[in-house]
C-alpha cells in the first residue's frame, strides 16, 4: 500500500515534550539549590545576652565554632590549631576587612576563645564578633 504525503501538511516541532523537559530541568535546579547548605550547623548552646543584636556585613563572614570540649570548626569543618592559623592567614591576605564570627558553646573554656581572638589579631583580622542569643 502506498501512502501519499501531501505537501500542504506542516511538519513542525512538537512543543509538548519540549515543555515537559523544561519543567523537569526547572524542578531539578530548584531542588538542587535548596539542598546546598551555605554552612553546616553544629549543635552549640550559645550564651545568653540581653544586648545581642543582629549584625549585617557586606563582606563574607568567616564562622569559627568552638564546641564545649574545645574542638574548633572552621566553616563547619573540624580543624587543628595549626590549620586554623594557616587558614586565617590566607583569609587575611585575601581581604583584611573580612568579618570573623566566633560561635562558642556557653560551656567552652574561655581560654579557647581568647586563643582564637589572639590568632585573629595576629593575622590582622580586627572585625571579630562573638555570637550570642537573646
Amino acid at each position: 500500500m502506498r501512502v501519499r504525503i501531501e505537501e500542504e501538511d506542516d511538519v513542525g516541532i512538537q512543543m509538548g515534550p519540549l515543555i515537559d523537559c523544561m519543567f523537569l530541568l526547572l524542578i531539578f535546579f530548584l531542588v538542587s539549590a535548596t539542598l546546598k547548605k551555605a554552612h553546616k550547623e553544629i549543635a552549640l548552646e550559645l550564651p545568653h545576652s540581653a544586648a545581642a543584636t543582629e549584625a549585617k556585613s557586606k563582606y563574607d563572614t568567616v564562622i569559627i565554632e568552638v564546641t564545649a570540649d574545645g574542638t574548633v570548626h572552621l566553616e563547619g569543618q573540624p580543624v587543628t590549631q595549626r590549620l586554623l592559623h594557616k587558614r586565617l592567614r590566607e583569609l587575611a591576605t585575601e581581604n583584611p576587612n573580612r568579618q570573623v564570627r566566633i560561635d562558642a558553646d556557653r560551656r567552652t573554656v574561655f581560654q579557647h576563645i581568647v586563643h582564637i581572638l589572639d590568632l585573629c589579631q595576629f593575622e590582622g583580622l580586627n572585625r571579630v564578633g562573638v555570637r550570642a542569643r537573646d
